[in-house]
């Protein structure tokens, strides 16, 4: 007999790069020529300082459980990065370590929410928030985020949130954002703290991209005098450092929040391996030089993907303000072929030609209000982004090869246009 899954479970989203990712790699062991735009991952090597500090741990023999919360001397160099970028005052009880950022996301809301709570999410926003929510019998309360604020959080809509929900708990920004590249300002999160003063709405604010904000810098919302005591700020080593298969980062919160998500994080993930958490170490310590050119390759590789998108008729492409991500509308591409956005997609990894293949996402893997869009990744050397923009190029001329991979694949046909962007 099948024995049945929980409700939750059988109702799971999953973050569809990875999907896509899985698909792509199947058709590339086939031996197709796919360029692969599609996860969020870094091209780049691990900082050899980083390497070298783990190597060495291991060898030192620390292989061992560590403390949940973190080594001290992880959390004093998280502590000391935080300050010495950010202009933060915070020590080693402030932070957490973590496997990567994502982890925070369900540590924030086993802290914090109860079933029924509302969480107000700005979309098109990262595919894993809806099931932590979800995991406790929260309520996703949806905000379109719009081109004509460079897709940043609007304060007026944490107001509205904060007044018309019957139970306002929790608010999630993620700043840069994925996956339109947005990045919120200080005076937005002067104006979104205003808006929750003297309530019991918290904030995870997500910030994986720190490191990669184009123009201007990048803020968070503790920088701001008394978001600490409701706030969770998540970093990650896997964008700035390219450390995503070491799976670390760390969080920074009030002492009180951080002493709570330590009890959670004992009670399932034990700890961060130690000698991951000495690579961290070296990197936050010593590999500040080569992040920063590190960041200025993705910078100009953003640039050359934004740049020859542009010159493909029916897509739009604005350049992004943080990320390592571009966000163009196809809205005018799709309307034309009939497909949705993440038909297109598809489309392009699948059926647009039998040996080659561009694998990226539609807008609509972010929720509905990405939906027109396609975000793809610059995670690839300069000559296979240019090869990907003239396979796009090409392979929306196929009008007879749309229609027959609609054929096979109806649940990718448009229902209705979308607006002209």
């Amino acid at each position: 007999m099948s024995i049945p899954f929980s409700t939750f479970a059988s109702s799971i989203r999953v973050e569809t790069a990875f999907s896509v990712l899985a698909v792509a790699k199947l058709l590339k062991s086939e031996g197709k020529d796919v360029v692969e735009l599609e996860i969020g991952d870094s091209p780049f090597s691990t900082p050899a300082v980083a390497v070298d500090a783990a190597a060495r741990a291991i060898r030192e023999g620390q292989t061992r459980y560590g403390p949940s919360l973190g080594m001290p001397e992880y959390r004093a160099a998280a502590a000391r990065y935080v300050n010495r970028e950010y202009g933060l005052n915070v020590a080693a009880e402030n932070v957490i370590a973590g496997q990567g950022a994502k982890i925070f996301e369900q540590l924030f809301c086993e802290a914090f929410l109860n079933p029924g709570d509302g969480v107000l999410v700005f979309s098109p926003h990262f595919p894993t928030y809806p099931p932590n929510i979800e995991r406790r019998g929260a309520r996703v309360v949806l905000s379109r985020l719009e081109a004509a604020r460079e897709f940043r959080p609007d304060p007026a809509e944490v107001r509205r949130f904060i007044d018309r929900d019957p139970s306002p708990r929790a608010i999630f920004l993620n700043s840069p954002h994925n996956p339109t590249g947005g990045v919120a300002t200080l005076d937005d999160f002067r104006a979104i703290a205003d808006a929750v003063r003297d309530t019991e709405v918290v904030i995870l604010s997500d910030e994986p991209y720190d490191r990669m904000v184009w123009k201007g810098r990048h803020h968070s919302p503790l920088e701001v005098p008394g978001m600490m005591e409701r706030t969770v700020a998540a970093y990650t080593f896997s964008k700035s450092f390219s450390m995503s298969g070491w799976r670390l980062g760390f969080a920074v919160s009030d002492a009180r929040i951080i002493d709570m998500m330590g009890k959670l994080t004992n009670t399932t993930l034990s700890c961060v391996p130690p000698f991951v958490q000495m690579a961290g170490i070296a990197a936050l310590d010593n590999a500040s030089d080569e992040r920063d050119r590190t960041m200025q390759e993705f910078k100009r590789k953003v640039e050359l993907l934004v740049t020859a998108l542009g010159r493909l008729d029916g897509i739009t492409c604005a350049m992004p303000v943080g990320s390592f991500y571009v966000f163009p509308s196809v809205a005018g591409v799709c309307n034309r072929l009939g497909i949705t956005s993440h038909g297109l997609a598809m489309y392009l990894l699948e059926g647009a030609d039998e040996k080659r293949g561009v694998a990226c996402l539609g807008g609509e893997c972010f929720g509905d209000a990405g939906a027109g869009f396609l975000r793809l990744s610059c995670a690839e050397p300069d000559e296979r982004l240019t090869q990907a923009v003239d396979f796009i190029a090409d392979a929306v001329t196929r009008g007879d090869r749309v229609k027959k991979y609609l054929a096979a694949h109806p649940e990718y046909r448009l229902a209705a246009g979308y607006p002209a962007s």
